[in-house]
């Protein structure tokens, strides 16, 4: 047993986090960094707000029942669909997907167990790579995402032979207008680390924090090596988490 545990201290003990996600997604990834000792300091690069025009959405949903697969890309996307979704009516035979199991739990939550994710990483490739999304001739696929984002699902089923329809449902903004509460804490010596978990929000914090020299002495921790390629490309520290879930990201921390 290590001198630490015998102590029973902390492994996040005097240890500065700053969490870049949304607020209300970042509740249980900020009790276990408190719980291993660390001090939060929330900093959400992304926000996530409803649409100022929901017309081309409903006219997307308004064609369900000629589609054969539904995927969702979030659980921002559930929560932010499913409403107007079950109004609209959902046909028994389509089919669900969802990006990984939060996303599914939360389709659950609206009464739909029966949904395809992937087993091991939960991104984009990862779902593109299970059987049923390999022969998709003359399928038709709705996707349920916010505004932009990556086009790799959308365009390789479409190679496949699908016909892929976008359902945007929310939009993401950056509610910070600098760095200067992570530039503030540095020089406290209370930010160690920064957890990262899109590359939407890590394009913000770069582009805030530009070409710092606070943001060259911390840790950046994320959660694909995707979101990765920016920093490590400017020289930046990062740590990458090797499993997905808020566990391989608190183990990262240390």
């Amino acid at each position: 047993m290590s001198a630490q545990a015998k102590l029973g201290a902390k492994p996040l003990a005097n240890i500065g986090v700053a969490i870049t996600r949304p607020t209300n997604q970042a509740k249980k990834l900020t009790q276990s960094i408190e719980a291993a000792g660390g001090n939060i300091i929330p900093f959400p690069l992304i926000e996530i707000t409803a649409l100022d025009d929901y017309t081309q959405f409903e006219q997307v949903i308004a064609g369900i029942n000629d589609y054969d697969w539904i995927l969702f890309i979030s659980s921002n996307a559930v929560e932010n669909s499913m409403p107007k979704l079950i109004k609209q009516g959902i046909p028994k035979r389509l089919q669900f997907a969802a990006i990984g199991p939060t996303t599914a739990e939360t389709l659950k939550g609206f009464g739909f167990d029966k949904v395809l994710i992937p087993k091991d990483r939960f991104d984009s490739e990862s779902l593109l790579s299970l059987p049923d999304m390999q022969n998709l001739q003359g399928k038709r696929v709705m996707l349920v995402r916010g505004v932009g984002g990556r086009d790799v699902l959308a365009n390789t089923l479409t190679q496949r032979g699908a016909t892929v329809a976008f359902a945007e449902c929310y939009q993401r903004i950056n509610p910070q207008r600098n760095c200067d509460v992570l530039a503030q804490a540095f020089a406290k010596q209370q930010l160690q680390r920064i957890v990262v978990t899109s590359s939407e929000a890590m394009r913000y914090l770069l582009g805030m924090a530009g070409d710092t020299e606070w943001l060259k002495q911390v840790t950046i921790c994320v959660n694909h090596a995707r979101v990765a390629e920016q920093p490590l490309a400017m020289g930046l520290k990062v740590h990458i988490a090797h499993a997905s879930g808020d566990q391989a990201i608190l183990s990262i921390l240390s």
